[in-house]
């Protein structure tokens, strides 16, 4: 099965009989052959430098190295919950008891993924969403990897490709190998290796959580990112990669968030705002997800977050989209992570 694909904005995604061709809206532009498809995989996981296509952004990528997460789905909790109770449960959005409610985590494959730097640019996800603490214990400075992401099992669509370098990141040569005898024929160089081990407990992805109000699915993913010294006290620092997709037929746009963020220490704070990340992102049928990612720090090892999106439909209707709760929890500092040699 033929993949085709231009070398300029790739958004949408359009799926025809025999292959893929990615649109620019209206405007179509010259395409350019670039492999083939393969048929994704039902079970099994995929193996590091197997090329991509994400089902949902639309850009191509390389898988790295697989994460094994927990999966907590809230809507499977409230259809479960619908059907022992006739259909009268209601979920509460802004309580703290919500933050504990027991939900059953499921465990499921995501990928740690380079994204081409060609496609970066017309896809609606941050590209610099990987980021770290900066190596000084009293820095409270960031630096990020960019071109990396985080991709569910299911978001894969895997191809092939006849190019010894068929993607541009600068990390794709530090980290890859072209083994022609190896099906993907790429495969890890010590580097990557390294860099996955040191790297561990900053890149790791353990929880996923999601929930879906009025057809807006919003999926939170926490990462521990270490702690720093503040004067006399420790200030732990954690980052989330938030996605919104909008799973109905109307376009939804987001207008404001509302945080909540619960500290171990005892303290319940609000954040209130126009929007997110200085956007206001709209969810339309060509282009309906949205994927950023923030940093939050407290001065207690532990903590919750949980709120609201609101959003308005193109008809006016607005409606308050629930945040799925999940926990900030820290871990053993295990020394300050580092880049790349190439990304430095």
């Amino acid at each position: 099965m033929e993949i085709l694909l231009r070398c300029v904005p790739i958004h949408p995604l359009r799926k025809t009989a025999s292959r893929i061709l990615l649109t620019h809206l209206a405007r179509y532009t010259r395409l350019a052959e670039v492999g083939k498809l393969e048929t994704p995989k039902t079970t099994g996981k995929y193996d590091t430098g197997q090329l991509i296509l994400h089902k949902v952004f639309g850009y191509r990528g390389v898988i790295l190295f697989p994460w094994l997460a927990r999966v907590y789905d809230r809507d499977l909790n409230s259809r479960k919950e619908n059907q022992e109770t006739g259909g009268t449960a209601e979920v509460a959005s802004d309580s703290l008891s919500n933050v504990g409610k027991e939900v059953k985590g499921r465990t499921h494959t995501f990928y740690q993924v380079l994204i081409d730097t060609r496609d970066a640019p017309y896809i609606r996800a941050q590209t610099e969403a990987v980021t770290f603490l900066g190596n000084q214990e009293s820095s409270r400075s960031l630096y990020a990897i960019p071109g990396l992401d985080y991709v569910a099992h299911d978001d894969i669509i895997p191809y092939t490709s006849v190019e010894r370098v068929p993607l541009q990141h600068e990390l794709f040569d530090k980290f890859l190998m072209h083994n022609p005898d190896k099906d993907p024929p790429f495969i890890a160089q010590e580097t990557l290796r390294a860099w996955q081990k040191k790297n561990h407990p900053w890149l790791e992805l353990s929880d996923v959580h999601r929930e879906t109000t009025e057809g807006v699915r919003v999926t939170v993913i926490p990462f521990y990112m270490g702690s720093r010294e503040s004067q006399s006290s420790a200030v732990y620092w954690w980052r989330y990669c938030i996605r919104l997709e909008n799973l109905g037929a109307q376009a939804v746009q987001l207008r404001e968030r509302h945080w909540r963020i619960f500290s171990l220490s005892g303290t319940l704070e609000t954040v209130r705002g126009r929007g997110v990340v200085g956007q206001e992102p709209v969810l339309a049928r060509h282009s309906p997800a949205f994927q950023y990612s923030s940093h939050v720090s407290l001065q207690a090892p532990s903590g919750h977050m949980w709120g609201t999106f609101r959003m308005e439909r193109e008809d006016g209707y607005t409606f308050d989209c629930r945040i799925p709760p999940f926990s900030l929890e820290s871990k053993p500092d295990e020394g300050s992570p580092v880049a790349p040699t190439a990304a430095a």
